[in-house]
């Protein structure tokens, strides 16, 4: 219970310090950019979470494979070169996002 309670505080404090780094001052302009900001950052950071968990998981499972069965190192290599590019696309798909969103950015 009090791991769950360190991680309610943290991502309160994550969630809320942006807030008020980013508080509105007697000017009253209305700049919603660092909405965008958060964003391309949240975009790329799971897109190479994922992709990371993803890749590394791939590679230590087809070489324990290959470990096991020597004599389908051929079929399993080329699987796993095309389950990598697979994976890598969704890193590239979160970097366009990410892109796309700082191009919002004023």
């Amino acid at each position: 219970m009090r791991k769950f309670g360190n991680l309610l505080l943290w991502t309160l404090v994550v969630y809320l310090v942006p807030m008020a780094a980013f508080a509105e001052g007697a000017s009253g302009g209305s700049d919603a950019s660092w909405g965008y900001a958060l964003g391309a950052g949240i975009a790329i950071g799971f897109a190479g979470l994922g992709c990371g968990i993803g890749q590394g998981l791939t590679a230590g499972n087809t070489t324990a494979g290959i470990a096991r069965n020597p004599g389908a190192a051929g079929a399993m290599f080329t699987n796993f070169i095309l389950g990598m590019v697979l994976i890598e696309s969704i890193a590239i798909y979160g970097l366009v996002i990410g892109f796309l969103l700082q191009g919002k950015i004023q």
